[in-house]
């Protein structure tokens, strides 16, 4: 039967199964790599605005130009319903803009801003630039 028996193997494999939050957290540091080595200078990672109810935007970044990046990172294993890209949700997108003008409230001069989408599909990743506006939420 050799060192791991069948319920030892199985537990084990649970065990090295990556979860939802690793495999975001995996994809959200590539993102940032990449990004990074597209030129973009990490501000803040993970944000989020104060109280229940806010928002959250997983990668605030400046472009050399000092234009503000506000960056969703989207993981999906299957392009079922839209994919990774087809995910971000108009509620998201409300809620990344609440989450970017509680960011900005404290900036004397407002740079120009952008909200992109890194979307990590089956077969790579998709840089989704200017993937939403602010509009008037």
């Amino acid at each position: 039967m050799g060192i791991l028996g069948p319920t030892n193997q199985s537990s084990m494999q649970t065990r090295f199964k990556q979860t939802t939050k690793q495999s975001g957290d995996a994809a959200e540091d590539a993102a940032l790599h990449f990004l990074q080595h597209q030129g973009l200078r990490l501000l803040q990672r993970n944000y989020r605005t104060p109280g229940r109810g806010g928002g959250e935007i997983d990668l605030i970044l400046q472009e050399s130009d000092s234009t503000l990046v506000f960056v969703e990172v989207r993981k999906r294993s299957q392009r079922q319903f839209g994919g990774a890209l087809g995910s971000v949700s108009r509620a998201k997108q409300r809620r990344i803009v609440f989450a970017a003008r509680y960011f900005l409230w404290r900036w004397q001069q407002l740079p120009p801003t952008r909200f992109d989408v890194i979307a990590w599909e089956p077969d790579g990743l998709i840089w989704q630039k200017a993937a939403f506006e602010a509009g008037t939420w």
